[in-house]
């Protein structure tokens, strides 16, 4: 085991580390939150009670939401030391597999998965807004640079996605101090504009919040869509908690995340308050108009890098959440390659990286603003946050041991909060939000049209399957010779005969001296330590089963297998061992339990599903694969 690996960075590097990756997001919201909020047209005039209503709806929600829900409360509920909404239905559902599927159980999974796919709209927009939002800073420098914003933004997510193959461990290093001093800018820049009008620390009042929505029913409901832009990055700060850990994280929240951000949302409100006039100018932009003419460019290539770190982090979750998928049987198996030998987890996908490159494209071309995109921006955003809130109050009764009066109380005081935000944002719908309403409806399809044809096809094959107890005791009459060496044959059935041995006997009357079934078992843990890793058996005339078993954010490693073996007496040689695969060809057939448009759909996704070969590394010289139909 490479010991860089066991290597455990100090709290001060992860702390450094957490403000690169898991504060990205939310650290590039000032480019365009407040912006949004007084937008000519269709937000707040900028009159000093509104001023201060709109402050302090963003100052309470970056306290309840993010510092009471994720950071007290949420980061508690940890899936052995991993987050994410995956980790938070296993939590909540730690049953789900092997228990009977009650109604309620198919339910609360449903909600869970959909809270996944919500998330891969979000990974979408975030690249595109947090790069265009940077680049608009070149209209306010001055009008003639207006027509560069869009090419520059497209040519720097271009090479944003163009450069992904390479990884981000060497890249890396450098998002912590380019973060902080990112942070940093943000609470001088706030500073300047507070001292120009002290009286925008009246916001941190939670009575001019209330006032305002109570008084702007309306235009209420726009600005409570726009505040949501501060609180992006709610679900990335739970997902990222197993590479960092809850402590670095809220010492980077507390410390310097919060203060700046709440320094730099009141400067611009001061901006505002000193200046009511600016929403009439053509390039309104309170957070580049915050900075002195002479930083502007300087502000212009920082706010790029923040954004591109922001982006950076969305897309490599898109990378991790795809993976978890496909380890916990919700998608086909795609290519994963990993980009650093030294960290886990830096790992690139690029069916995923491309998929995504052209949609942030598409985003651009179509919206051709951040102040457009940002109608967009939220409606996942809150949709995740009640899903996540939902879940917890199952996982908290089972982690906490609370009752459902303390769970629900809790639970309840946070849906107050979220839900009017989800409301808020449903108005976003038809002038951009249906997009991710869109990818999340496309990614639940494809998501769960899979696990239902796998099933399907489990179904099939477990009911051709012969019991391998009874396979043994009928091959004590075997009268021919058996060939020299070990064969090993991937079994997803422990009880069962792999069809690829039964074919292999049928057709090739081969049968080796040294026979192994292997299964890999995915948990609903995160990870499985590594004394409850493998298990292996030796059964009657030279047959072995092995079981591996692995967490979902954890890949299965076969050659890792093997070594391990040799612990408990099973040794390889790995010349003479050959690997024996089933590869089914999926035919959708009329009297299919599916629809016939999911069973087509299945048949298609898994035609194109990389080979079991390539996705477990197997020497391809030494795999064997035996193909069959299976009718579903």
């Amino acid at each position: 085991m490479n010991p860089s690996l066991d290597t455990k960075p100090s709290t001060a590097a992860l702390t450094l580390g957490a403000l690169g990756v898991v504060y990205g997001d939310i650290g590039t919201s000032p480019l365009y939150a407040v912006k949004e909020c007084f937008a000519p047209g269709r937000g707040a005039e900028t009159t000093p009670e509104n001023v201060l209503g709109v402050m302090s709806l963003i100052i309470w929600a970056l306290l309840l939401i993010i510092s009471i829900k994720y950071l007290v409360f949420v980061l508690r509920a940890d899936n052995r030391g991993e987050g994410g909404i995956l980790a938070m239905l296993s939590l909540a559902f730690p049953d789900r597999r092997g228990s009977p599927k009650t109604r309620s159980t198919l339910l609360w999974t449903a909600v869970g998965l959909a809270g996944a796919c919500l998330l891969y709209g979000d990974g979408i927009i975030t690249p595109a807004i947090s790069v265009l939002g940077a680049m608009e800073g070149l209209q306010v420098a001055t009008p003639k640079l207006r027509p560069f914003v869009m090419p520059l933004t497209i040519i720097l997510l271009i090479g944003l996605f163009v450069g992904q193959r390479a990884g981000t461990s060497k890249v890396g290093k450098i998002f912590g101090p380019v973060t902080l001093v990112w942070f940093a800018v943000l609470g001088v820049l706030g500073i300047r504009g507070i001292i120009g009008e002290p009286t925008i620390l009246n916001a941190f009042y939670p009575g001019y919040a209330i006032q305002f929505l109570m008084s702007h029913q309306g235009v209420g409901l726009v600005v409570l869509g726009a505040v949501v832009l501060v609180v992006t990055g709610g679900e990335a700060l739970y997902a990222d908690m197993g590479h960092f850990g809850r402590r670095p994280i809220r010492i980077a929240w507390f410390t310097v995340v919060l203060p700046c951000l709440l320094m730099n949302y009141l400067g611009q409100g001061a901006l505002l308050l000193a200046r009511p006039d600016l929403p009439q100018e053509e390039a309104f932009n309170p957070f580049f108009m915050l900075c002195p003419g002479w930083a502007i460019f300087p502000l212009i290539l920082l706010a790029t890098a923040a954004a591109i770190i922001a982006s950076q982090a969305l897309i490599t979750g898109a990378y991790s959440l795809t993976m978890h998928a496909i380890q916990l049987g919700y998608m086909p198996r795609m290519i994963i390659e990993h980009t650093s030998a030294q960290t886990r987890g830096q790992i690139y996908m690029p069916q995923v990286n491309w998929a995504l490159m052209v949609a942030c494209i598409w985003l651009v071309l179509e919206f051709r603003s951040s102040g457009k995109l940002a109608s967009a921006y939220g409606v996942a955003v809150t949709l995740t946050m009640i899903t996540g809130t939902l879940l917890f109050y199952f996982a908290a009764q089972r982690v906490f041991h609370w009752n459902r009066w303390q769970a629900g109380a809790l639970c309840l005081g946070l849906l107050a909060i979220e839900v009017p935000l989800a409301v808020a944002n449903c108005i976003k719908i038809p002038n951009g939000g249906w997009f991710p309403l869109v990818v999340a409806g496309l990614m639940f399809t494809l998501m769960s049209t899979w696990k239902q044809g796998r099933q399907a096809v489990w179904q099939r094959i477990r009911g051709n399957a012969l019991p391998l107890d009874r396979f043994l005791e009928e091959l004590s009459g075997w009268k021919q010779p058996r060939v020299r060496g070990t064969a090993v044959y991937m079994a997803s059935n422990a009880d069962g005969t792999p069809l690829a041995l039964l074919h292999n006997l049928k057709h090739n009357k081969v049968l080796h001296e040294r026979v192994v079934f292997l299964t890999i078992l995915i948990e609903e843990d995160a990870r499985v330590p590594d004394a409850e890793r493998l298990s292996v058996e030796a059964r009657e005339v030279g047959f072995w089963r092995v079981q591996a078993r692995y967490g979902f954010m954890e890949e299965p490693d076969i050659q890792d297998i093997l070594d391990r073996c040799k612990e408990q007496g099973l040794e390889f040689k790995h010349l003479e061992t050959t690997f024996f695969l089933s590869r089914e060809t999926v035919i959708p057939s009329s009297k299919t339990s599916l629809p016939f448009w999911r069973a087509r759909l299945f048949s298609i996704l898994s035609r194109n599903a990389q080979s079991p070969t390539a996705f477990f590394r197997l020497p391809a010289n030494r795999v064997v694969e035996l193909g069959m139909q299976v009718e579903i």
